[in-house]
């Protein structure tokens, strides 16, 4: 078969995925589809998954209360059991990321040129200033590039083309250790342990108990 009728067959076979899918959509009431479509979504974020549900019992809850008929659970009692449930999954999760964090650190600490600080984090220099050391009240400029374990980028300076400035008693407890041992003119790529970074709270694009990972530069001290 020649490029062309690769190509042919290729487009072919794309608009039929297309027109079935459109033909779906149209089989469905669009309100009450794209309805499920956000609620799906919105128990997603929450950690919610299909399996820890049983779905028959839910369409029945609904049904139920869109249709003015008894409830087999009160509303309280349906709060306790939704923010138990919640909070058992975010436990678990939490206990998973926890675990995964420790293995990391156990396997980055062997690797050569990993330096570890008696709070846990770990650093590598890539390369080494020759001025002072900023002070826990300094103010200093940096140039950072943070990512997740996966890689995720969560926020850059590098990317936005821009150092920044700010007083080192307003960022997490790991930058404020990390930069107080960098002397300026100084790149170490950082990784710290979620305790000193956000914890168990979500920020932004970096979920709970979060290991992040950066490549700082300190590029000044500004007072």
């Amino acid at each position: 078969m020649n490029k062309l009728n690769l190509a042919l067959v290729f487009f072919i076979w794309l608009n039929i995925g297309f027109l079935q899918a459109q033909s779906e959509t149209d089989s469905v009431d669009r309100f009450s589809y794209g309805y499920g479509v956000l609620l799906g979504k919105s128990m997603k974020s929450q950690g919610i998954d299909a399996k820890d549900l049983k779905l028959e019992d839910m369409i029945k809850a609904l049904k139920a209360v869109l249709n003015n008929e008894p409830i087999l659970m009160s509303p309280q009692e349906a709060q306790n059991e939704y923010q138990n449930k919640i909070t058992n999954l975010q436990n678990i999760k939490s206990e998973a990321a926890l675990n995964l964090e420790k293995a990391f650190f156990a396997e980055n600490g062997k690797k050569p040129g990993v330096i570890e600080t008696p709070t846990g984090i770990q650093y590598q220099i890539i390369k080494t200033g020759q001025g002072a050391k900023p002070l826990a009240d300094s103010k200093v400029t940096t140039h950072y590039h943070g990512t997740l374990l996966d890689g995720t980028i969560f926020d850059s300076s590098v990317d936005r083309g821009e150092p920044i400035s700010f007083a080192l008693g307003g960022v997490i407890k790991g930058w404020q250790e990390v930069l107080q041992l960098m002397p300026v003119g100084s790149k170490w790529k950082v990784f710290i342990p979620s305790k000193l970074g956000y914890g168990s709270r979500p920020s932004g694009r970096i979920p709970a108990n979060s290991t992040l990972v950066f490549e700082i530069e300190l590029i000044s001290i500004d007072n």
